[in-house]
């Protein structure tokens, strides 16, 4: 799928889209440049599980942020990683089951760990406008509720 967005309103949209045929166990692996877009897709995203817009920020301080939903929702923020190999130390493994939604901002930091997520591409195409590509979503298998 892929989509144009003309600013931060109807990217937080397309997030809310995707969020509404996530399921528990999904996980989104995000990627973009800095300023593209990501936390404001990641609020799309849990607004449409259920979690406030306003409940969301960019999680860099924090690495994780859990948010109290159903299926729980993980905000994950690997922008402060700077070594494949610390990623097994932020307890990000801990947060990504069959229980939960997980979104991984900054996903290229977990190499071909990320190749079987649901992953989400935002490009700044200009003058506030994005493009956003997602991929590995089943269609067949999901329906929007």
């Amino acid at each position: 799928m892929k989509r144009a967005s003309n600013g931060p309103d109807e990217t937080e949209e397309i997030g809310y889209e995707l969020g509404k045929v996530l399921k528990a166990g999904d996980v989104v692996a995000l990627y973009g440049d800095l300023g593209a877009g990501k936390t404001t897709f990641v609020r799309g995203v849990a607004r449409a599980i259920g979690v406030p817009a306003r409940d969301v920020a960019s999680a860099s301080f924090m690495i994780i942020a859990e948010h109290d939903s159903t299926p729980p929702f993980f905000h994950i923020d690997l922008y402060r990683i700077e070594k494949e190999e610390d990623i097994d130390n932020t307890g990000i493994w801990d947060c990504i089951g069959k229980d939960s939604v997980a979104v991984v901002e900054w996903a290229e930091k977990l190499g071909t760990m990320a190749e079987n997520f649901i992953r989400v591409r935002i490009s700044d195409t200009g003058n506030n406008r994005r493009e956003i590509c997602v991929e590995g979503l089943d269609e067949k298998n999901r329906h929007h509720q």
